[in-house]
């Protein structure tokens, strides 16, 4: 039982508990409520055994609240303003209410769906999710930006910092150049207040002569040229360092994005990741290109200058080090209110780029009903939310640096003051004071870079966290120990009390029991929602069950490696998607290494040649951005060829010829049933009809496997599928006559 669902009750509930409750009751669910049965904000604990429910108050006058299993007609969950309420009704007796807020009700759903089955006697399947919807940090419980994001008060900051200086580190080489220069640059840029400080009290002052003149600033102007030489070289190996690093983050965050599992992609918006691989990522390639480099040299520049200036004269230097106290606690107490905000801001903008790819991507839809200044309208509100937040932002990091600014300038006019002093005693040389304020304002300089540093620094570490959090996220098991090449294939696939619901608690499949025989060609019928598409899901892997197994060949599929068993699976999906190659790269989609004879043979045998060879570019036609310069029917026949050219052992259609004319749907029909000999086929289609050539029909109803048969013994059964059928017909003749 995940822990979720079983958290530990402050002492008095737990001493009433075990009043309650009879030793041999197992504890199923144990959690609080964050309302009270006044809905009012409180807590109450709703707690679930093997034999009862229990709503334990914490405080108030009323007593614990049991109902036995036995007793439960129904449970369901009713939606409320700002948050929900489970209702149990009873067989007898007056309803049990739990009311939540609305941040507790991805988790009052899944124990609701999970408190029904037990009602229903089913105490030895139940399982509730692993994981839900995070919309609280786990540590501080503070509200996130957005759903499964990163607690921007909880961020470890040196974690974050390490990780990123990590990938420059790949490149140690190029590292141990650009310290060098670094460390090189920053004593030298020690050199020239000296340098001054000679030609003011040795050369200047006592009018030594033109020559030691020409002498020193001679050696001020070369050590100016060597500092401008290093820099520039130490920027140059800075920028190409930065630049490797930022492209193996960029490739590490792709390759997890393909080798993320699917349910990692139902759970956030397209727009929120592609957000990650712009926005998060340009972020972190200023601080890799501009910002890293500048850490050491700003940090040996201000560490040798406070050396020297306290070895000059350690009474000014304590004038000068005075600000810079009040600035660092003011700084680590910004950082919690900083990292929040441009979370954030990251969060506002991952709004902002889904809903700006949803109505780009459905802009023919947005066109049709006219919705174009409706869908304005929903941008300025999320780009409104993104001024607001960099505002806020901007205004607080405004006052922050224009304070030390402030504060930093104080520290000269001690220097100006009691170094004037020192000069008019005869304690200091006016060389040495002007050395002295030249190092001042250098090394208030690393300082006003590090406050800058620090802004810049906060945004990219929420940006960061955003992108580790893909990167850390759990990929497919392709590389499982123990998990087998798949070398040889019969095709034959058997379900063993298979359950499944995409969330665990709500199963969408239930004991689906199913044995096909390898080159059996099963045709999946039920109404919308049944569960045949999530039947293919299970047989591509996509998911795996929640109970029960998937077999192929026998052997359960979690012990056979992703690749070889993908590998030897075909698709041809019902919207059919192609990328934005040629007509032959989409064919070859799924073979690489194949040659154009065998391209060709493909289209020829999905009936595709045809109209290929009529487009002006043939085969080398660019079919554009999702297929969108191809018809729906001409889409449909290339990814039936790119399935034929695969050569699977399982194919899969799923409505493959929903978008053919009935002339196109004959040849196709010709086509599959050539394509199917001796392969494993599942074949969904809304039009029962072109299922005849199937070998067995399977009824899939409420999740279960409700008929199997072929066309003929499920007609004559006149049950499930009798009906669809007849109902296919009826709807059919109708819109005949309507025509």
């Amino acid at each position: 039982m995940p822990l979720g669902f079983i958290e530990t009750a402050p002492t008095k509930i737990a001493s009433k508990l075990e009043i309650e409750k009879p030793a041999d009751e197992d504890v199923i669910v144990q959690m609080p409520t964050d309302l009270d049965e006044d809905h009012t904000f409180g807590e109450q604990w709703f707690v679930v055994t093997s034999q009862r429910v229990l709503l334990i108050p914490r405080q108030g006058a009323n007593g614990t609240v049991a109902t036995p299993l036995s007793d439960v007609a129904f449970v369901r969950v009713d939606d409320l303003v700002g948050g929900g309420l489970i209702e149990i009704e009873k067989k007898d007796g007056t309803p049990v209410f739990i009311p939540f807020s609305q941040s507790l009700r991805p988790k009052f759903a899944e124990v609701a769906e999970g408190l029904k089955r037990l009602a229903e006697g089913e105490s030895d399947k139940l399982e509730l999710p692993t994981e839900l919807d995070r919309t609280r940090c786990e540590s501080c419980n503070r509200l996130l930006p957005e759903k499964n994001g990163t607690c921007p008060v909880c961020i470890e900051k040196w974690e974050t910092f390490w990780r990123i200086v990590g990938y420059m580190t790949a490149y140690r080489g190029e590292v141990a150049v650009m310290l060098s220069l670094t460390v090189v640059g920053s004593l030298l840029g020690l050199v020239p207040p000296k340098v001054t400080q000679h030609i003011i009290d040795d050369v200047l002052t006592p009018s030594a002569g033109f020559r030691p003149l020409v002498w020193a600033v001679g050696a001020l102007l070369g050590v100016r040229i060597s500092i401008w030489c290093v820099d520039v070289s130490r920027r140059y190996i800075a920028r190409r360092l930065g630049l490797k690093a930022i492209q193996d983050l960029r490739e590490d965050l792709y390759r997890h994005f393909q080798f993320l599992p699917i349910r990692f992609y139902d759970r956030r918006r397209l727009g929120s990741l592609i957000a990650r691989m712009t926005n998060d990522s340009d972020r972190l390639e200023g601080l890799m290109l501009y910002e890293l480099s500048f850490v050491l040299s700003n940090g040996i520049l201000f560490f040798g200058i406070l050396g020297l200036l306290l070895w000059t004269n350690w009474s000014l230097t304590l004038y000068v080090l005075l600000p810079i106290p009040p600035i660092v606690y003011a700084g680590s107490r910004i950082w919690e209110r900083m990292m929040r905000n441009w979370n954030l801001w990251g969060a506002r903008w991952s709004k902002l780029y889904a809903q700006l790819n949803e109505s780009i991507t459905g802009i023919r839809v947005v066109k049709a009903f006219s919705q174009e200044a409706r869908e304005g309208k929903r941008f300025d509100g999320h780009n409104e939310g993104v001024r607001e937040v960099t505002v806020i932002g901007e205004r607080n990091w405004f006052v922050f640096f224009t304070v030390t600014n402030f504060l930093m300038s104080c520290g000269a006019f001690f220097v100006w003051y009691f170094g004037g002093l020192k000069i008019l005693e005869n304690e200091m040389t006016l060389g040495a004071l002007t050395a002295f304020v030249s190092y001042l304002w250098m090394m208030y300089q690393p300082l006003r870079w590090f406050g800058d540093f620090y802004n810049f620094m906060m945004r990219a570490f929420a940006g960061a966290k955003r992108i580790f959090e893909v990167i850390d996220s759990q990929a497919e098991p392709y590389e499982v120990a123990g998990a087998e090449e798949l070398k040889e294939m019969e095709g034959r696939i058997t379900f063993e009390d298979a359950y499944f619901g995409y969330d665990p608690g709500k199963p969408v499949l239930k004991a689906i029991r199913l044995d096909v025989e390898p080159g059996e060609m099963i045709g999946l019928v039920g109404k919308s929602g049944a569960g045949k598409s999530t039947l293919i899901n299970l047989i591509c892997r996509f998911y795996d069950p929640d109970r029960g197994a998937v077999r192929v060949d026998g052997r359960d599929m979690r012990e056979i490696t992703l690749r070889s068993l993908r590998s030897r699976i075909g698709m041809v999906q019902q919207e059919p998607f192609l990328f934005d190659g040629t007509v032959a790269e989409n064919i070859a989609y799924g073979k690489p290494d194949a040659t154009f004879d065998d391209v060709i043979r493909a289209a020829v045998a999905a009936e595709a040649h045809e109209f290929i060879v009529k487009k002006p570019d043939g085969y080398d036609m660019k079919v554009g951005e999702r297929g969108g310069k191809l018809s729906g029917g001409e889409k449909q026949r290339i990814s039936i060829a790119r399935a034929i050219l695969h050569d699977p052992k399982i194919l899969i259609l799923d409505e493959a010829t929903s978008s053919l004319d009935t002339q196109t749907e004959r040849k196709i029909q010709l086509a599959i049933s050539r394509l199917v000999e001796g392969r494993t086929t599942f074949a969904i289609a809304h039009r029962l009809s072109t299922l005849r050539s199937a070998n067995r029909l399977v009824v899939v109803d409420e999740g279960r496997v409700a008929e199997v048969g072929s066309h003929e013994e499920l007609i004559e059964r006149q049950g499930i599928f009798y009906r669809l059928v007849k109902t296919q017909q009826e709807t059919t003749a109708v819109m005949e006559v309507a025509g």
